[in-house]
């Protein structure tokens, strides 16, 4: 699957690079982050640090943004990739193509879990991060394929008015219907019910099958933000593209907020409140970096993130158990790491696996080979 491509000419660099800088918090920032709080005892970095943890349920924090802001950005991503092919192929050869790249994802996402480590059909879970961007990346596809904006901003909302009234409605056995916890709530009785194997929480798993729906409104968002900034007119420049993408975000925030009082915000429930809530802060976060590298084309500073951006799930899979990269920096770095001082070597090991990690991607980057799905 690994292979020498050439790089397309259109391509949005700060997309490259939010997904880079999204990446890098799961691969290694988190890392360094908490190691130094720890060392500093700075109350930013604390504060930084306690954001680097999923919340065990009802509420958000940063670190709860990474994956669906990761599924924003392969939404974005559709409306480049797919549009030329659509002419140049048909539909066809773009649905067996997303086909193969889903049937990928899931199977990649079993092996992140453990499935090489097989301990037995009932200990494999079968629900995974990688598994849920493929699904909802493929069922926005065939949405985005199938379907003008009109009728693809219906199938957003319906979505997410479709799963709050699923989860506030149905009742669940034993617990009755609109029951929002771990073990009462709609989507953690369609885990325990259609979910093979083992789930993430035993009684749930945040990556389940009824909240993958709303996940795919999460993709959707990315589909008509890409599609806003394709737009060719001259009533919209780049910078006004910006502003409005700042605008927007800020709508769907306030949205997100308001819908959080009957629908709490969380996503291990994936909850309608939390696609719109998060969904603003991705479009922020695209529009900030769509600002900075595509408008003022201040972009140096962004080439490490590029690096993962354009590698991202080749570096996710390494990071996750394929490559040692804390063995590799100790074995390159430990010499000199072992005569700092004790509390700050935990800071300097970080540093050298993001160091590690930016030397593999650049190696990569300079021969043209991307991991290729």
């Amino acid at each position: 699957m690994s292979v020498p491509v050439k790089r397309k000419a259109e391509r949005l660099m700060s997309l490259d690079a939010l997904r880079g800088f999204d990446m890098f918090w799961i691969i290694s920032g988190e890392g360094l982050i908490h190691a130094l709080a720890k060392a500093t005892q700075w109350p930013a970095l604390l504060w930084m640090s306690g954001q680097l943890h999923h919340t065990d349920w009802d509420g958000i924090t940063f670190y709860d943004m990474i994956f669906p802001l990761f599924l924003f950005i392969a939404g974005v991503s559709m409306p480049y990739s797919m549009q030329g092919k659509l002419a140049a192929e048909g539909k066809g050869k773009i649905y067996s193509t997303m086909i193969r790249r889903t049937l990928i994802l899931v199977f990649l996402g079993v092996v992140v879990n453990g499935l090489f480590k097989f301990n037995g059909y009932e200990n494999t879970r079968f629900a995974s991060v990688l598994g849920r961007i493929g699904l909802a990346w493929f069922f926005a596809g065939i949405i985005y394929l199938n379907f003008n904006l009109k009728g693809q901003i219906a199938w957003f909302w319906g979505l997410l008015i479709g799963y709050w009234a699923a989860m506030m409605f149905i009742p669940v056995p034993g617990y009755g219907a609109g029951v929002l916890t771990m073990n009462g709530s709609l989507e953690s009785y369609v885990d325990r019910l259609l979910l093979p194997g083992r789930l993430h929480d035993g009684v749930h798993d945040p990556e389940g099958v009824l909240s993958t729906i709303p996940a795919i409104s999460s993709a959707l968002l990315g589909v008509f933000t890409g599609q806003f900034l394709k737009l060719n007119s001259p009533n919209w420049t780049m910078l006004k593209k910006g502003f409005a993408l700042i605008g927007a975000s800020l709508v769907l925030i306030a949205l997100g907020w308001l819908w959080n009082f009957n629908f709490p915000i969380n996503k291990r429930l994936w909850s309608s409140s939390f696609v719109l809530y998060v969904g603003g802060f991705s479009v922020l976060f695209l529009a900030v970096f769509y600002l900075i590298i595509d408008v003022a084309k201040l972009r140096k500073w962004a080439f490490p993130f590029i690096l993962i951006g354009s590698n991202s799930i080749l570096i996710y899979l390494a990071a996750e158990g394929a490559v040692n990269f804390l063995h590799t920096a100790n074995y390159v770095f430990g010499g000199l790491i072992q005569h700092t001082p004790m509390l700050w070597q935990p800071v300097w090991t970080a540093m050298a696996i993001i160091l590690v990690q930016l030397a593999l991607l650049y190696f990569l980057y300079k021969n043209k080979i991307f991991l290729k799905i």
